[in-house]
């Protein structure tokens, strides 16, 4: 973790914490790339960056002039923020996940994360800290869960509800839609005053739920893949 400083004050800030892309905060065009030429300078090993999509794309560059790592735009993200909770008419309920979901929560993990990679983590730790704090919810029907919506904790008036997650069996039914609303109107409730989530701008269905259930879109972000490098990659 990392900060830019600009005439003494905070002006931006990363994390970097292995295996997972360095993440860039807000900053100037000109603080990513010297943030790139400075890791690279230190030998550091990335694997991706993620950021708003114009910073990631400067740091790219950077990272591939300084080390010779090319890149590849693996995932294309937009920010959205909720304004105004809408919740779905779908069938069932929302109930906070307990311990006696741990298995299946780590099962629907799994195979969320098969989705999108072929080898997925281990997410024991994830699970039982979400579980922990009541940062897991599930969506029922007929007693029987069929979609999850996570969040993290509130800092500084800010949730984030990730993940999100129906199984191939119970999809287009509006579940995920009802879980993320459900959580979005439980932490307003508990006095959120910025609640926010990220879509992948390659699915126009999820983007357009979100928009129902009363998201707004706020940013665009890149999530960006490095490949072998001479050094630092």
């Amino acid at each position: 973790m990392g900060a830019w400083l600009s005439t003494g004050c905070v002006a931006g800030a990363f994390v970097h914490t292995p295996p997972f892309p360095l993440l860039l905060s807000a900053m100037s065009e000109k603080a990513a790339t010297e943030l790139a030429d400075t890791l690279a300078g230190e030998g550091r090993r990335l694997r991706g960056v993620t950021g708003r999509h114009e910073l990631a794309e400067s740091f790219a560059e950077r990272w591939r002039a300084a080390t010779g790592s090319d890149f590849t735009i693996w995932e294309r993200r937009r920010l959205y923020r909720l304004e105004e909770v809408c919740v779905p008419d779908t069938p069932g309920r929302a109930r906070l996940a307990g311990s006696a979901d741990r298995d299946l929560l780590l099962g629907w993990y799994h195979d969320a994360e098969r989705e999108i990679r072929e080898r997925p983590g281990d997410h024991g730790a994830a699970v039982d800290d979400r579980i922990a704090y009541g940062g897991l919810t599930l969506w029922e029907r007929d007693g029987v869960p069929v979609a999850l919506a996570g969040r993290t904790r509130m800092v500084a008036g800010m949730v984030r509800i990730a993940p999100v997650y129906t199984p191939p069996e119970h999809r287009r039914h509006g579940y995920g839609a009802a879980a993320t609303a459900a959580v979005g109107r439980a932490v307003v409730d508990a006095g959120a005053q910025d609640v926010v989530v990220f879509a992948d701008l390659a699915n126009p269905g999820i983007n357009a739920i979100h928009r129902r259930i009363g998201f707004q879109p706020l940013d665009d972000y890149l999530v960006i893949s490095f490949g072998t490098a001479r050094h630092g990659g």
